[in-house]
């Protein structure tokens, strides 16, 4: 089974919050797992509002 990597997403964001540093704003939360762990765990299927980020520049 292949894993989404919330890393590698443009909704995906850092909070900063010691419980809960992993947020997503597509789908508006903030948790203490992967998002795409929770949504998988909540609705049983993969996270269908990954989009992947363009690689950075390199100079």
């Amino acid at each position: 089974m292949k894993r989404i990597n919330c890393r590698r997403c443009i909704y995906y964001f850092v909070t900063w919050q010691a419980g809960k540093p992993h947020g997503c704003r597509a789908y508006g939360f903030k948790s203490q797992q992967l998002p795409s762990i929770v949504v998988f765990q909540s609705s049983g299927s993969d996270c269908s509002q990954f989009i992947q980020k363009k690689p950075a520049k390199s100079s």
